[in-house]
């Protein structure tokens, strides 16, 4: 198999890689790539749904000069669970779940550093998009001291449609943000819930906010009137366990 660190390419190289299970993280096909070899490439992208993007030739020659075939695949260091297992799972161990969704996180540091402080208090399940969402690499999972290969990250082609099973599964969908409705001292995080954490420029994603069951917030009391993403969500989490140890 041809690879190179992080990345593999060529068609049938990657073929194999996905069909033995690996977890790639991102796949580049070049534009206007067909022949009958892609073809076989391109049903298992989408029964498998793997995170792919239609790039010019040139992007691909930038990452390596061999013979890549118009394709390169970026493998994850870490392994994705599916969401569907994950929750009954955690009520099969009897354990309230509670899982974080971030939704427009793209800093690396930010997903690192979320990562370290959910695994210290004890969240069950990172619920992360495929697309548009920072890439999981050695940056990731050294600002998460480690803890991305210990807690299990889930991620989703359609966030919504997976808030939807959330809510199904009886757990409550709680949106964090300077300008919620509700401090988070006041609502009862001993029962299942989700907290969905946005990012500092763009928050949380509008068609996500509106399918939410409430939104809170974290009083500030000094002049600047927010917090770093990754230093919110650790205090909401800890709000959390502290109630549940009460």
């Amino acid at each position: 198999m041809k690879k190179n660190k992080e990345f593999i390419y060529g068609i049938r190289p990657i073929i194999e890689t996905i069909s033995s299970g690996k977890t790639i993280d991102k796949l580049f096909i070049q534009r206007g790539l067909k022949n009958d070899l892609f073809d076989e490439l391109w049903k298992l992208v989408r029964t498998k749904r793997i995170n792919y993007k239609h790039v010019p030739a040139e992007k691909i020659n930038r990452i390596t000069k061999k013979n890549h075939q118009g394709v390169v695949a970026f493998l994850s260091p870490i392994d994705f669970h599916k969401l569907e297992n994950v929750v009954p799972e955690i009520y099969e161990r009897g354990k309230t779940p509670l899982i974080v969704i971030l939704d427009n996180i793209t800093d690396v540091r930010n997903f690192g550093a979320i990562a370290r402080s959910a695994e210290c208090l004890q969240v069950d399940a990172v619920l992360v998009p495929e697309k548009n969402f920072a890439s999981i690499n050695s940056d990731a999972i050294k600002t998460s001291a480690g803890a991305l290969s210990k807690i299990k990250v889930c991620r989703s082609w359609n966030l919504q449609e997976s808030i939807q099973f959330l809510k199904e599964s009886g757990l409550k969908i709680v949106a964090c943000s300077e300008k919620g409705n509700e401090k988070i001292s006041g609502f009862d995080f001993t029962n299942p819930v989700a907290v969905v954490m946005g990012s500092e420029d763009l928050g949380i994603s509008k068609n996500i906010l509106k399918i939410c069951d409430t939104s809170l917030r974290i009083d500030l009391f000094g002049t600047i009137n927010s917090l770093n993403v990754s230093v919110a969500t650790a205090i909401i989490l800890y709000e959390i366990q502290s109630q549940r140890d009460g």
